[in-house]
């Protein structure tokens, strides 16, 4: 019962949309916009830098507050043992939250930023780990797609190997059912990526720059077109 109200608690926070809120703000849906797609990368590229540095955090912010919250709430007492698998539960709601939330017709983002968000709640390790295969594919390739699924697999190298190492501190079986969780996040990822994916592999997929740069990269009407269906 106690991973279900964490998933719950997480899928609340996940409801926070930051891009379609800002897109509000200034009077658009940014659904309507760029590749329909309420996240972090699509809030850069139609709304700007501040709007994406403020989605980049934000998305980030709502994973990492209810993940401390239960580290304070149940690291001592009867969920000690299996505290930092409730950290992962509450992570996931976060991430379904984000990806369908029901006010939006099950249409949110891809969860990336609130994955970066649940690195930092998993501790310093996967943090880095998350962050460094993240922003060293960023910086070298210009895809945040496949930064976003490196990144992925990372997490779950990360969490695997602190597993392992006993730097958890739970059982074979909660650490099993961690790896399962994490691993089920991954799939999900990629499932979401899926038209990424094809167009990372057929050489077509858009570049994400931070300078002016960035303005020089209009993908085609036939892209867009694509993004939008993904999306549906």
């Amino acid at each position: 019962m106690i991973r279900v109200l964490c998933v719950i608690v997480g899928y609340c926070f996940g409801m926070i949309q930051t891009a379609f809120i800002l897109g509000k703000l200034k009077g658009i849906d940014i659904r309507e916009h760029g590749s329909g797609n309420s996240g972090t990368t699509n809030a850069l590229r139609v709304m700007g830098k501040k709007a994406g540095a403020i989605c980049f955090v934000m998305d980030a912010v709502k994973a990492i507050v209810p993940m401390v919250a239960v580290y304070f709430l149940f690291r001592n007492g009867t969920y000690a043992q299996i505290e930092p698998l409730l950290r992962m539960y509450v992570g996931v709601g976060v991430v379904l939250g984000h990806n369908f939330p029901f006010y939006m017709g099950f249409k949110g983002g891809k969860g990336i930023m609130a994955t970066g968000g649940i690195s930092v709640g998993m501790g310093l390790w996967s943090f880095l780990g998350v962050a460094g295969t993240f922003f060293l594919t960023f910086f070298i390739t210009h895809y945040v797609s496949l930064g976003s699924l490196l990144m992925y697999i990372a997490f779950v190298v990360v969490m695997i190997v602190e597993g392992q190492m006993g730097m958890l501190h739970m059982s074979s079986a909660h650490c099993m059912e961690l790896y399962i969780i994490a691993i089920l996040m991954m799939v999900m990822a990629f499932y979401r990526h899926r038209g990424n994916i094809g167009r990372l592999i057929h050489g077509n997929e858009r570049k994400t720059y931070l300078t002016k740069k960035n303005k020089l990269d209009t993908p085609d009407q036939e892209t867009v077109a694509k993004e939008k269906i993904e999306q549906e």
